[in-house]
């Protein structure tokens, strides 16, 4: 792979699934499906840039490290993050969704503790510090909806899309933290040393957007 090649990171499932239609547009096609393929760094049909496919949490960290030179990965996961080595260029307004506070009963926030169960340790630990309530926060990667149903939580910090999930498990969505949509970040020393190749990617991204 050439030094002049920025390597592109793709956060995978959803987000990957609505990227590559965007980057089809702007002339990016992997020369394999990233779904299916066995090499981890994959060529494209813009020979300045590479591809590689990473959980969403690796995103960043890849990108923050110089491992990859931009990436693409949801504004839930930025926020969670505490790094500082990259910019975060342009909203795909793609996968939106919205990172709520869910629960049995909207009674619970007037609480002034509670028992939060989330993936987003860092994002719920600042939402209800700013509103004076303490929490015990019990990190989990998985079937967050089953939390309050078995007394494990009060209430749950997660991702909600359409909201049947909360609703088919007799939860509600008690308050929006913030909205999500998926974002272009691009490392910072990779913005300084290749400039050129890096503003065109971001040019080329953004000419695809609708109107805002």
């Amino acid at each position: 792979m050439s030094r002049d090649t920025l390597t592109l990171a793709v956060a995978k499932g959803r987000i990957l699934k609505e990227a590559l239609p965007l980057l089809a547009a702007a002339g990016i096609v992997p020369t394999e499906d990233p779904e299916r393929s066995r090499r981890l760094i994959l060529s494209t049909s813009d020979p300045a840039i590479s591809m590689v496919v990473v959980r969403a949490t690796d995103v960043p960290t890849y990108v923050d490290y110089g491992g990859a030179d931009l990436g693409i990965v949801g504004r839930d996961t930025l926020l969670e993050y505490e790094g500082d080595g990259f910019y975060e260029p342009l909203d795909l307004r793609i996968s939106p969704c919205r990172l709520s506070v869910a629960g049995r009963d909207a009674a619970l926030l007037s609480r002034g503790r509670l028992r939060v169960a989330t993936k987003y340790p860092a994002i719920t630990r600042r939402h209800f510090a700013r509103k004076g309530v303490q929490t015990e926060i019990i990190k989990l990667y998985g079937s967050m909806e089953l939390a309050p149903l078995v007394g494990l939580a009060d209430c749950i910090v997660d991702l909600v899309d359409t909201g049947n999930t909360l609703r088919a498990n007799g939860l509600l969505e008690l308050e929006e933290i913030c909205r999500v949509t998926s974002r272009l970040i691009i490392n910072k020393a990779a913005m300084k040393t290749r400039h050129a190749t890096a503003t065109r990617l971001i040019s080329l991204l953004e000419a695809q957007l609708p109107p805002a």
